[in-house]
């Protein structure tokens, strides 16, 4: 069907940058749009950044003007470079697509999350 794979986590000092990437694979046929959520211990899921098909952006508050979402249509990817990281901004990250598979079916696919740790 369709897979999701993060990669980029790790361990960072506060102000560091890390590099996520997700690759999309699968029997898809097109991308509506991707992001990044991410959830820290004793929170709620939330929407970090997104990107539509035709470049659109968008990021929570907490994020803009640190973070850059991007995404390489010919390779099904999409990247979240993160900038001057907060230890607020540990987490798991997930990455989202929101897709249609061959044969015209739409669906909403999740990776499997990797860890972002921010130390102080």
């Amino acid at each position: 069907q369709v897979q999701l794979v993060e990669s980029g986590g790790g361990l960072v000092q506060a102000g560091g940058s890390l590099r996520l990437s997700c690759a999309a694979s699968g029997s898809i046929f097109s991308i509506n749009a991707m992001g990044w959520y991410r959830q820290a211990p004793g929170k709620q899921r939330e929407l970090v950044a997104g990107i539509t098909s035709r470049g659109s952006t968008l990021y929570a508050d907490s994020v803009k003007g640190r973070f850059t979402i991007s995404r390489d249509n010919a390779k099904n990817t999409v990247y979240l470079q993160m900038n001057s990281l907060r230890p607020e901004d540990t987490a798991v990250y997930y990455c989202n697509a929101d897709l249609i598979i061959l044969g015209g079916r739409r669906g909403d696919y999740w990776g499997q999350g990797t860890q972002v740790t921010v130390s102080s």
